[in-house]
């Protein structure tokens, strides 16, 4: 299993930026997919960006224009760069790697960092 490891959170005032960090253990570029997940208090988890094996990006409607997922395969990280913050931004955020196998895809998780957006 991969390890992933989330930094890069904190607190901060809407309209102000962030940059989160994820740190995997194996190569990232032998996943399908790697993304991130936000879990705002109360809610469920929800898939906010990916990007694919081969570049890639999807986003959640909420932040598109805001953020942007990135990737530095040489160093195994995946970023979120979360600019324009808003309160509803604030959640938990959980960095994924998605494996395809056999027709089935398996998601490893890190253990999240937390943004926390307000005035």
């Amino acid at each position: 299993q991969v390890q992933l490891v989330e930094s890069g959170g904190g607190s901060v005032q809407p309209g102000e930026s962030l940059r989160l960090s994820c740190s995997a253990s194996q190569s990232i570029g032998k996943f399908y997919e790697m993304g991130w997940a936000g879990q705002a208090p109360g809610k469920q988890r929800d898939l906010v960006a990916s990007i694919t094996r081969g570049g890639g990006a999807i986003y959640a409607d909420s932040v598109k224009g805001r953020f942007t997922i990135s990737r530095d395969t040489a160093n195994n990280m995946v970023y979120l760069q979360m600019d324009n913050l808003e309160p509803d931004d604030t959640a938990v955020y959980y960095c994924y790697a998605d494996q395809l196998y056999g027709g089935n895809h398996y998601k490893d998780w890190g253990q999240g960092t937390r943004v926390t957006v307000s005035s």
